[in-house]
């Protein structure tokens, strides 16, 4: 590669294997969400795989799961701080946590891997296991989760984290719900690789993201009244895409109800009836996202090794 581009990938926060973000517009109506112009920043670097970026106390949090560690990152700051090692592992698989969210009272809830379990960072820093086992079994590996204003918790189980030559306990890819009363549902059993999970606005629908790489898509289901699921059904798939890095994996939901959910090259922008509006490029596979800022108008990205962010004109969840 030529030194002169080296050098400026170099200024850029880029190296040649992960090049400069940018913003791709498929649809005009992307305007309207990121205004024409903005830049995506690299925020820090370094990381093995990052993950699951949440907004608290006026700073994102974000897993290094390889590194069994929660870094922080914080306006003027030039690098991440630990915030939390180990993040869950236990004696036999060295992943940490993977993804990260907030409960109703701004409590930190914690997809463990190597613990194979959702946990909950108390006050006063104690650790409590919400839990890790269904019908007795203990569950694959939790991967990513969102909170319903119920405080019901709803979760991935693929099987990422189990470490080498641990066998899974249950037959299946579960996605569950977890009461607020510590009730356990399993609501869908026949996904391969279900990964980023986002509720809807009004919390009448479920997003669920596949990343089978045979079949990397993004699913939709109807919440009832109940608690129940209904009416599994594509909302976008990945096939007709140009093969770029990643899979579906992390998404997040916007107060208009468009999805931003990372996939093949970056953050894909989809509207809520499923249109590809653009793609936030982010030089190599995306692992997720998240809202933040006192607005939550600025999109936080994990890819691969690097933190990186971009204003938006929407407002998360």
């Amino acid at each position: 590669m030529n030194p002169l581009l080296i050098c400026l990938l170099a200024v850029a926060g880029a190296t040649p294997e992960q090049p400069v973000p940018s913003i791709e517009r498929m649809d005009p109506s992307l305007d309207r969400l990121i205004a024409p112009g903005t830049e995506v920043e690299i925020l820090a670097n370094g990381f093995l795989w990052s993950e699951g970026p949440v907004w608290k106390d006026n700073r994102i949090l974000f897993s290094d799961v390889p590194a069994d560690t929660i870094f922080s990152w914080a306006e003027g700051s030039d690098h991440a701080e630990i915030f939390l090692k180990p993040s869950g592992s236990d004696a036999l698989c060295g992943q940490g946590s993977n993804g990260l969210a907030l409960d109703r009272d701004g409590r930190l809830i914690l997809c463990r891997h190597g613990d194979r379990s959702v946990a909950r960072i108390e006050k006063d820093g104690g650790l409590t296991k919400l839990t890790d086992r269904f019908e007795g079994k203990r569950f694959n590996s939790p991967n990513d989760l969102a909170i319903a204003h119920s405080g019901d918790i709803y979760f991935t189980d693929p099987p990422y984290g189990l470490g080498k030559g641990i066998e899974p306990e249950l037959p299946f890819h579960g996605v569950f719900r977890l009461h607020a009363d510590g009730q356990l549902d399993l609501l869908i059993r026949d996904l391969k690789f279900p990964n980023g999970i986002a509720l809807s606005p009004d919390e009448k629908t479920l997003y669920v993201a596949v990343s089978d790489p045979s079949d990397t898509r993004i699913m939709t289901y109807d919440i009832h009244p109940d608690g129940k699921i209904s009416g599994g059904r594509v909302i976008f798939s990945t096939a007709s895409l140009p093969k770029r890095p990643g899979v579906c994996d992390g998404l997040k939901v916007d107060l208009s109800g468009n999805l931003w959910a990372t996939g093949p090259g970056g953050v894909l922008v989809i509207s809520p009836q499923g249109k590809h509006l653009g793609t936030i490029l982010t030089g190599s596979a995306a692992a997720n996202c998240g809202w933040g800022g006192p607005e939550k108008d600025t999109l936080y990205i994990t890819a691969h090794k690097r933190l990186l962010r971009v204003k938006t004109l929407s407002n998360g969840l």
